[in-house]
This record gives C-alpha cells, structure tokens and sequence, in this order.
C-alpha cells in the first residue's frame, strides 16, 4: 500500500484582478520569482490566494522554473497567465511591472493551479 506525502499549504497575497481571473477559471497559471516560499512549494501542495477581503484555494499540479519571463511566456500556455486576449507583450510588461530586474533574475516560476481539487 502506499502512502501518499504529505501536501503543504502556502498563502501568497495576489493583486485584485489576478484574483478574480483565478476565482473564474481562466487564470490558471500564477507567475511568481524565486523568492525561497516559492522555492518551498511543490506539486500537491495547496495555494491560498489572499486579496483584499477574499481568499480562495487552489491545488499546485505543476511547478516550472525559467531563467527569465521570456523564457517562460516561450514555454507556458501565454493565455492560462493573464487577462483574456493579451498579447505576450502585454503579459511581459505586466511580469515586468510587478517584478523589476533584479527580482526576475531570482527565476521565474509558472505555477500550474487546479482549484477543482483543493
């Protein structure tokens, strides 16, 4: 028999309209740099989002690392990050206006949500 791990619960606070993008299902993928609570994190893990007075939970199902924002909106699904219809410019300079460089040279982290099982 075996004996699943353990999952860990998280809380990261996230700007109101990532949120509400979360909270109806067409965000799916939260970008964060690595800062060591994200670095903690892992695949089975529960998120909570906390923004102004709402909370939600989400379960982690993928954690990806990249070196820059690039990188990333290369590799991930670019319209699971942000607003619908955002081009990947668009969606840089959002990366871009929340994290400066050199928070960006920490990593870059597509963490892949599932709120159905959380």
């Amino acid at each position: 028999m075996t004996i699943p791990s353990p999952s860990f619960e998280h809380s990261l606070n996230i700007r109101r309209p990532y949120f509400d993008l979360i909270a109806a299902g067409s965000k799916t993928i939260e970008i964060r740099v690595g800062y060591a609570k994200i670095r903690k994190m892992t695949a089975g893990d529960r998120l909570r989002f906390n923004s102004d007075d709402g909370t939600l939970l989400a379960r982690i199902t993928v954690l990806n690392e990249y070196k820059s924002f690039e990188e990333m909106l290369d590799a991930e699904d670019n319209a699971a990050i942000g607003e619908p219809g955002m081009t990947c410019d668009q969606l840089l300079a959002a990366c871009r206006n929340i994290y400066p460089p050199e928070k960006e040279a920490l990593g870059v982290f597509a963490i892949h949500l599932d709120r159905q099982s959380a």
